[in-house]
């Protein structure tokens, strides 16, 4: 981009998520201001090596993820940075669709710069009060399960909106609770207070995914619940178990049939 052109929010996105130093991806993504310049037909080749990643942590298998007890310092903070890993590859995530997915409304790209604005928010949450406990990001082993549903669904919009913000990050909306009070008993009150925020802006994430996933199928002339099957089945999309945070599902914009879908595919087979 030249200097005689105006800042653009979908190549700024892009270049953001080359980025490999967490700290610098966060400040560069906090640096995407509503005023950028919105151009929904720019497109460019994928570059080599997306996401722009640090060299730690060190990403394994989830199965090979420990499992360390709430109740001690080093337990408390593996928690913290599996929860930081989650928001930085969110950052990503959001990032991605601003530059992935061209010819879409303005209004589209608006959405996902507040996502990743905000997710941006969280990590810088997380790793301070990691940094707190004397740990960084990058200390523990992590696994990559966001950007691998990623990859399965560059090509596809519709799978994307589905299986991502729907499917994965939803998940967060379930699990954000019961870590919280378990922080809190532990007496981690700044963590707990950490995860308050995270529930309350993940739910509006989860409803910018609901409310572009229904726009695609509209667009698509699908069903929304039974193209989302087809959807799962097609990209292995994990089975979701219970119990499900259903206040917050509705508050993210669930409808009660895709309610009672899920719920119906999590009973035991």
């Amino acid at each position: 981009m030249s200097s005689s052109q105006p800042a653009e929010l979908r190549q700024l996105a892009l270049a953001a998520l080359q980025l490999a130093d967490p700290i610098q991806k966060v400040a560069a993504t906090l640096a995407l201001g509503p005023d950028l310049v919105i151009d929904p037909h720019w497109q460019t080749n994928e570059p080599q090596g997306l996401p722009g990643r640090p060299a730690r942590p060190r990403l394994v298998a989830p199965s090979r993820v420990p499992q360390r007890s709430m109740h001690t310092t080093e337990g408390r903070a593996a928690l913290l940075h599996a929860l930081a890993h989650i928001e930085f590859n969110a950052i990503n995530l959001a990032l991605d669709a601003i530059w992935r997915y061209p010819n879409l409304p303005v209004e589209f790209y608006r959405d996902w710069l507040q996502v990743a604005r905000e997710e941006a928010l969280h990590f810088q949450l997380l790793n301070e009060h990691l940094r707190s406990l004397g740990y960084h990001y990058g200390d523990f082993d992590a696994h990559d399960g966001l950007w691998n549903m990623a990859e399965k669904t560059r090509h596809d919009l519709l799978a994307r909106l589905a299986l991502v913000p729907r499917t994965l990050e939803a998940r967060g909306l379930d699990a954000a609770p019961p870590l919280r009070n378990k922080l809190a008993q532990a007496g981690d009150q700044a963590a707990a207070e950490i995860l308050d925020i995270i529930l309350r802006d993940e739910i509006g994430h989860v409803a910018i995914g609901n409310r572009w996933y229904r726009w695609a199928c509209e667009q698509q002339n699908v069903n929304p619940v039974e193209h989302y099957a087809v959807l799962a089945e097609k990209h292995d999309a994990p089975r979701l178990k219970g119990p499900f945070n259903l206040e917050a599902r509705r508050a993210a914009g669930f409808a009660e049939d895709e309610l009672d879908a899920l719920l119906m595919a999590a009973k035991p087979v």
